[in-house]
């Protein structure tokens, strides 16, 4: 007997540790109830420690508890658990209680088992622990140490009630008063077999409750590899993965830095290698034939841009040149007009932001009207916050400082 209340005590412990790992391993983003009440009431039956003239007697038994899952599949309960036991017809007679207090380790049989493949209905819970008892009659008092052990069978009623049965075995020790409430004259066990029917409520406001809801492991590990996948895309090829890319649009074969931006060594606004192949047209280069399509292009990609500094609406030096471009283009042909857009980053109010968006697209705006392009061929457009880089990083924010351009 003894090592049976040794092995329950240690299966409590390990369950109870087991609760733990399983939950960091359960993908929980589904939210749902983990408390809940259990009231039930039956009969018990003594297995021993009655004396010699008590074969048969009428026993009562009363159980209430309150029970934690841990996750879908393990959790703890407290209950508080009573017993009156008295004479039948044709026995001496006696009427005593039998008090006791556990705590247990519970085990969802019917999510470890997968009941969930045949019925959302049908549940099962096994529980065992150690506790501390109580056979009294009158002033006479008898306290115990117990281990319990049992199965509970559920029936679904709805999403907060279910319906219970429930077979435990209980086993004191040191129990030195008989049931009957007659001293045994010796140090002993004594045994007692509860069946109980039962309500057990579900506190909480989600719609689910542990006992009853499906965690799907495998879609939480589907997730994280689509996550992995998506953060390793390198969407411009440029050897720099897009989580870590600063600029993820870098044209096909542009030399990147580290943090896959485009290499810009004077500053200007333009990348290195998209400002040589400009210049070929626009600046007297080698006379590579670069077509007015390909410089459009490049224009209305946003590879041509003109930086701020913080809090800025005129244009810091560098950056110069691509309205150099731009006008140049304008120049070559007369019939094309541009849209001017102004963007800011989204430090400060979003009011100020949208002015401050404006102010930058009509200050390169009147560059280009001082420099003899028609106003109806510069249409200015504020657009305010660009939201699409990270709002705590400085570096990213500088790329948004900006006014590009759309030729049209």
């Amino acid at each position: 007997m003894k090592k049976l209340i040794i092995t329950l005590v240690f299966a409590s412990a390990f369950t109870g540790v087991n609760a733990q790992n399983e939950a960091k391993k359960e993908n929980e983003t589904e939210k749902y109830n983990k408390w809940s009440i259990e009231v039930a009431g039956g009969v018990s039956k003594p297995l021993n420690r009655l004396g010699g003239s008590f074969g048969f007697v009428t026993p009562v038994t009363v159980d209430l508890g309150l029970r934690y899952m841990i996750n879908n599949k393990f959790g703890i309960k407290g209950d508080l658990g009573y017993n009156t036991l008295q004479e039948k017809d044709g026995a001496p007679e006696f009427n005593s209680r039998y008090y006791r207090g556990d705590i247990q380790a519970v085990a969802n049989l019917g999510r470890i088992m997968n009941f969930e493949t045949w019925t959302n209905t049908i549940g099962l819970l096994g529980h065992g622990g150690v506790g501390l008892g109580m056979v009294r009659s009158g002033d006479v008092k008898d306290w115990v140490g117990n281990g319990i052990l049992g199965l509970t069978l559920q029936a679904k009623l709805s999403d907060h009630f279910a319906l219970t049965m429930d077979g435990s075995a209980i086993l004191n020790v040191r129990q030195d008063l008989l049931f009957t409430a007659a001293p045994s004259g010796k140090v002993g066990y004594g045994g007692i077999l509860n069946g109980t029917v039962g309500v057990t409520y579900y506190i909480g406001k989600n719609t689910k409750h542990a006992d009853w809801i499906v965690l799907d492991s495998t879609n939480g590990l589907e997730k994280r590899v689509s996550e992995l996948e998506a953060m390793n895309a390198d969407t411009d090829r440029d050897g720099i993965v897009d989580y870590l890319d600063l600029e993820p649009n870098t044209m096909s074969g542009a030399m990147v830095d580290g943090k896959g931006r485009a290499i810009d060594a004077n500053k200007n606004g333009i990348p290195d290698e998209i400002e040589k192949y400009i210049d070929a047209k626009y600046k007297g280069g080698n006379g590579s034939g670069v077509s007015d399509d390909t410089i459009k292009g490049l224009v209305n990609g946003g590879y041509v841009s003109v930086f701020f500094d913080f809090n800025k609406s005129t244009p810091n030096t560098e950056s110069t040149d691509a309205v150099a471009y731009v006008l140049t283009y304008l120049r070559n042909n007369p019939s094309a007009s541009v849209d001017i857009i102004g963007h800011a980053d989204e430090v400060g109010s979003t009011s100020y932001n949208n002015n401050l968006s404006s102010a930058r697209a009509n200050n390169v705006k009147e560059t280009l009207l001082k420099s003899n392009i028609a106003a109806s061929r510069l249409n200015v457009v504020a657009a305010g916050e660009d939201t699409s880089v990270d709002v705590n990083s400085d570096a990213a924010r500088k790329l948004v400082r900006r006014v590009s351009f759309m030729i049209k």
